[in-house]
């Protein structure tokens, strides 16, 4: 469940994802905004020191008394213990099975509001809820409850939670620090202790997101039918409440100085996060580009998205002029700001051979001023993402499909993990290797060494990983219907002989997928070695002369015109051939 093995890295968990290259991104789907009226979240949990794997922890139930230890998630420190639930639920990756789904980013917000006296931090809050709930109202419960009770430990976070029926976006930042000794047991304690949030259920028909920036701005408060405070958290699962929020989330902001007008007026991103440029050029335009695409009035918003009109500020949700599919959540997870003038391929810093990604880092300096890099919702640092996608006309075993793969969305494979799986692919599994242990068969890594060599060639080695790609997720999403059925028939009688063929079928698939992607990485080594183009015999395979051990024939595709130019500006008539001189 750890993110990171490496204790010094916590520095980025300290001072918040804002501005870093270590960032994620979330998109949420409602059922009615869905092609098949299924909630589908995405998450892209990108950090160039994530090691990307399936975590798995099957259902339990403890003793009283029992204790459960908590570690940071990205750090693996040990923070403390806490009562265990006498009861435990199953999760594989970010899915229940009950079918609740969590994602996050994180936001940062207000450095001072870290409380280094928490036990709970962000990572521990999603898994935790996810042992522990049966819907995404009791997650926020949940929650809500764990923080007030032991502290929040992380910066601002933003969270989708999602279950079959309904998906929230929910957001985090915690009080800060302020030690008093209590004047009985002469102890200290942090008298901050808790967090401020708020949560909304996204309209059904309606799509949002977030992405490292807090979204949530004013909200209906308390004494309106549809919203509550955590004072009466217990009301949360009534179905007219749509926004629950902490009790003391102005009060607070009252008390801190940060805000002195009227309660309506009150916005929790513009209180606790204050937007900037690098909010909304990093951030908030990998909210755009997914807007964008499904409602052609969101390019009314691209200057906001640019960081050129913070006051032009995007709303947080939107319906969308057609219904999403899971493919199409999949390809959304891809983008590189393509179709706009910011696409990262098209700049010279993307090389002769289009590679839309930058190394990092994402700001940098010349001549006394600073740059940046864009930063797109596909990159190469992703540790693993997902689609989770859940289905409310189904059983909870068969109905939520966790689509997970790990590395580089643009060039992996999501895989279909069912949600109630008692075991999850070997080369997925946790303990194949680590960021500094390589294992050949190991899914990470086999998906990290096709796309860091396509990154040398990406124009070319792109094309041929992307029909591999289409063809594998294809053939899954194709197929989806005949493995529901054939569960759906099984659970009729027997539930574990249901729950045992999707295990199975899950099992099979990702340990294929990663067999076939180190194929094809054997592929792309034979074609493109040494620069040279190896050209195919239209079956799948390299072309040979017609020689006995003659090597197939090859190509030189040449340089683009603009590189050439570049290249010659920058060294005047060092390379140019004498007029009359043979080439060889």
């Amino acid at each position: 469940m750890r993110k990171l093995t490496i204790q010094i890295l916590s520095v980025f968990t300290l001072i918040g994802y804002t501005h870093s290259g270590d960032a994620c991104t979330n998109y949420l789907v409602t059922r009615g905004a869905s092609v098949d009226g299924s909630t589908i979240i995405t998450y892209a949990a990108d950090s160039h020191s994530l090691f990307g794997e399936l975590y798995f922890r099957p259902a339990a139930v403890y003793p009283a008394g029992t204790m459960m230890k908590i570690y940071e998630w990205d750090t693996g420190k040990f923070m403390g213990e806490i009562p265990q639930a006498q009861q435990t639920y199953s999760v594989v990756g970010n899915m229940n099975e009950f079918q609740v789904a969590i994602g996050e980013t994180t936001y940062g917000g207000r450095e001072e509001l870290q409380d280094s006296t928490g036990l709970i931090d962000y990572g521990s809050l999603m898994y935790i809820a996810l042992q522990r709930s049966k819907s995404a109202r009791e997650a926020i419960k949940v929650m809500a409850d764990l923080v007030e009770r032991y502290g929040y430990y992380s910066s601002g976070e933003s969270f989708s939670v999602a279950d079959k029926n309904e998906v929230w976006i929910f957001e985090m930042i915690g009080k800060g620090v302020n030690m008093q000794v209590d004047k009985k047991t002469k102890k200290t304690f942090n008298a901050n202790k808790g967090a401020v949030w708020v949560a909304i259920r996204i309209p059904d028909g309606y799509i949002s997101g977030h992405a490292n920036h807090a979204r949530i701005t004013t909200f209906p408060q308390e004494n309106m039918k549809t919203s509550i405070s955590s004072k009466n958290l217990d009301k949360i699962f009534d179905p007219n409440i749509e926004v629950v929020y902490a009790h003391d989330v102005i009060s607070f902001a009252r008390q801190m100085g940060y805000f002195n007008k009227k309660d309506e007026e009150f916005s929790f991103s513009d209180v606790y996060a204050p937007l900037d440029f690098g909010a909304a050029r990093f951030c908030e335009i990998r909210v755009w580009t997914f807007f964008k695409d499904v409602n052609k009035e969101m390019w009314s918003y691209f200057d906001y998205a640019k960081g050129h009109n913070l006051k032009n500020r995007m709303p947080l949700y939107i319906k969308p002029e057609r219904k999403l599919s899971v493919r199409d959540m999949m390809n959304f997870m891809r983008d590189h700001l393509e179709g706009t003038e910011l696409d990262m391929s098209k700049d010279p810093g993307a090389g002769p051979h289009g590679l839309p990604y930058r190394w990092r880092p994402l700001t940098w300096e010349y001549e006394g001023k600073t740059y940046f890099n864009e930063r797109a919702t596909a990159t190469q640092q992703t540790g693993f993402s997902f689609v989770a996608q859940m289905r409310n006309w189904l059983p909870d075993a068969i109905g939520g499909i966790f689509w997970f793969s790990v590395d580089d969305a643009s060039s992996t494979v999501y895989i279909p993990v069912y949600c109630s799986v008692t075991a999850v692919p070997e080369a997925y599994a946790e303990g194949k290797g680590d960021m500094l242990t390589y294992s050949d068969d190991c899914a990470f890594w086999v998906f990290n060494k096709v796309s860091n060599f396509a990154y040398l060639r990406y124009d070319l080695m792109i094309q041929d990983i992307k029909k591999v790609q289409n063809e594998l997720e294809n053939r899954f999403i194709s197929q989806t219907s005949i493995i529901d059925e054939t569960a759906k028939k099984m659970y009729e009688t027997s539930k574990d002989k249901a729950v045992r063929f999707l295990t199975d079928y899950t099992v099979n698939t990702g340990n294929y997928v990663v067999n076939r992607w180190e194929k094809l990485f054997q592929f792309l080594l034979m074609k493109y070695m040494d620069g040279n183009v190896k050209q195919e015999d239209g079956k799948g395979g390299l072309k040979y002369n017609n020689y006995n051990y003659c090597p197939a024939p090859v190509s030189n595709p040449e340089y683009p015109d603009w590189w050439k130019k570049n290249v010659i500006e920058a060294t005047g008539d060092k390379l140019k051939q004498p007029e009359g001189a043979n080439s060889h």
